[in-house]
């Protein structure tokens, strides 16, 4: 497959634990990194992906978080295949059903990792109309959700970048939801995820806490042990920061606090 038109993109929170990681994406793929040390993350990464990522021929946007440590990188090659030749736009992991501490909803992913069909976002992009859809209905989608494992809720707007996942769903944009289990005994966080019955990646979690936490530091080491990491490879993403944001965020909480006073009296 070319890969020209293929990149992978993370929001980085611990520097340290993206230099590792990052030596184990998919081979010969352009990365990007947006810098969220300054509070950047979420539904604000998104819209500051769609930015940022404008007109940059990218057909397929690969998103990763750092604390994703790759098991079989170019399974993703693969996986973009399928969603070319059958019509999905989106590729990832339900955020409720699959994994124990994850119990929200099942009809949207969690973005620690995913595959987008950034060519046909991009040309249907529209901010304001994404951001109406931080809302759900009862039966609203047709998904059989009936033989997930664990605990879901089907009407959760848990997490602000929601919106963004529900918003294409109405546009008809069709989601393939990857399997996704548990299957360390001694590790009840880490989740591996699965594309027709290989391991493609093993998501540890707490991302901000390698380095700093001993016990999530040792238990992301293990993964790292697992998976022969040799730490060779200097990375070579492209790096975004939004300079003001941390300053215009605070302003905007500010006057949230202003107005909800106001209209309280």
């Amino acid at each position: 497959m070319d890969s020209s038109n293929i990149a992978i993109l993370s929001t980085v929170i611990n520097k340290e634990l993206y230099k590792k990681s990052s030596q184990l994406f998919p081979s010969n793929i352009q990365k990007y990194v947006i810098d969220g040390t300054n509070g950047m993350h979420g539904l604000d990464s998104i819209i500051y992906m769609m930015k940022m990522l404008k007109d940059r021929n990218i057909d397929w946007l690969i998103m990763a978080d750092e604390d994703v440590l790759f098991e079989n990188p170019d399974i993703v090659f693969d996986i973009i295949k399928k969603m070319e030749t059958q019509n999905y736009t989106v590729c990832g992991v339900r955020d409720g059903g699959l994994i124990s501490h994850r119990k929200e909803n099942p009809y949207v992913i969690n973005t620690f990792f995913s595959i987008l069909n950034f060519r046909e976002i991009e040309l249907i992009w529209d901010e304001k109309e994404m951001l109406k859809n931080q809302y759900c209905k009862i039966n609203e989608f047709q998904d059989d959700v009936s033989n997930l494992n664990e605990i879901y809720d089907t009407l959760s707007i848990y997490e602000p970048y929601y919106c963004f996942y529900l918003w294409l769903r109405r546009n008809e944009k069709q989601f393939l939801f990857l399997d996704s289990n548990q299957p360390f005994q001694e590790d009840k966080i880490t989740n591996a995820v699965y594309f027709e019955d290989k391991v493609l990646l093993y998501h540890t979690w707490y991302a901000r806490s390698y380095g700093i936490n001993k016990k999530h530091t040792v238990r992301i080491n293990k993964i790292l042990e697992l998976l022969k990491f040799e730490n060779k490879i200097i990375s070579n993403a492209i790096v975004f920061k939004h300079k003001t944001f941390f300053i215009i965020k605070s302003i905007k909480k500010v006057f949230k606090r202003i107005f909800m006073r106001i209209q309280m009296k």
